[in-house]
């Protein structure tokens, strides 16, 4: 009977000491690795900067009223710390529009956001316009609209995308109407006197990026729809050039003013409708990350806010698996 018992006890602690293993396991699994989404209610069209303060800030489009500002230090945990905007304050140059696709910098000592408004259906009337703040999360002051649709002569002006360039400020900005970029002012304020507005790509795309790496242009937009739940067609391309202005070219030398491109990101069968992607963040391990947005199948409602690594090879980028991850080994911060 006592040999019985201490069996029985044996056991009990082989069973015990199992299960902790089995949770360390899972423990050290959650240390290494983040999951998508990484923000799990609806933030559209992000932007980030990593700030004086050491934290990154990340601002989308609002389906929390007056553009949501969220911060991080390490990519993956996030904190809402408040709105660019209140209702008093908030941009008022499209009467009952959106404020849509911010795009955050840091331009001559100060954080400058560049954002659209806009009604759906909108296109001719809907516009861009920009805020100033001294700190990244705010408050912002706005300064009005940079120009409307029909003042600019592009329709469906929305989503900027500010660079600078050899010594040069530049704005591009577009929507299934052409990719455009036109010269701004010193100060980042205004379009430059005298600057025409040029085209850069066809009329697949939105949510322009573009970023500078090893001697090329790397030109990021979305195609198809965003905006159907779980019907949403979004997809996350890109394409190359050798100038800031182009030609952006695919693997096999097609055009993206004809609409041609490479797939960087597709839907799987845990997130559709993945698109309109962020600036490229990269880690202290000289690793890149991208932000970008999707809908997910076990929560359809709204688009979530994604992270996924982006690679190279032979100066061009990718996802492991060319669509969304679910699990992924963290950022190094």
């Amino acid at each position: 009977m006592k040999k019985n018992i201490l069996i029985t006890l044996f056991l009990y602690l082989l069973m015990v000491s199992c299960k902790v293993n089995e949770t360390n396991s899972i423990n050290n699994n959650d240390i290494s690795k983040y999951r998508n989404p990484v923000i799990n209610y609806s933030l559209p069209d992000p932007t980030i900067i990593k700030a004086k303060d050491g934290y990154f800030y990340l601002y989308a489009t609002e389906d929390i009223r007056n553009t949501p500002i969220h911060r991080s230090k390490d990519l993956f945990n996030w904190t809402l710390v408040g709105t660019a905007f209140t209702n008093q304050t908030r941009p008022s140059f499209e009467p009952k529009g959106g404020l849509w696709a911010p795009d955050i910098n840091y331009i001559n000592g100060k954080y400058v956001l560049y954002y659209s408004m806009s009604v759906w259906g909108g296109e001719q009337t809907c516009g861009i316009g920009i805020a100033i703040a001294e700190k990244p999360e705010g408050p912002f002051y706005d300064l009005g609209k940079l120009f409307r649709s029909n003042e600019i002569k592009v329709q469906n002006s929305i989503d900027p995308f500010y660079i600078e360039d050899k010594g040069k400020k530049y704005l591009f900005w577009g929507s299934f109407r052409g990719i455009y970029g036109i010269e701004l002012a010193d100060d980042g304020l205004s379009v430059k006197v005298g600057a025409e507005k040029k085209q850069i790509a066809g009329t697949a795309y939105e949510g322009t990026y573009i970023h500078k790496r090893d001697g090329y242009y790397y030109l990021f937009a979305s195609i198809g729809s965003c905006c159907e739940g779980l019907n949403s067609t979004y997809t996350t391309v890109v394409g190359r050039s050798q100038n800031l202005f182009g030609p952006y070219l695919d693997k096999k030398g097609g055009s993206m003013m004809n609409n041609n491109h490479e797939i960087l990101i597709r839907k799987n069968d845990k997130f559709v409708g993945v698109g309109h992607n962020s600036e490229i963040v990269t880690d202290n391990k000289s690793n890149d990350w991208l932000f970008y947005h999707a809908v997910s199948v076990d929560n359809p409602k709204g688009r979530v806010l994604m992270l996924d690594q982006i690679r190279w090879n032979n100066n061009w980028p990718f996802v492991l698996g060319d669509s969304p991850s679910v699990e992924a080994e963290k950022p190094i911060l």
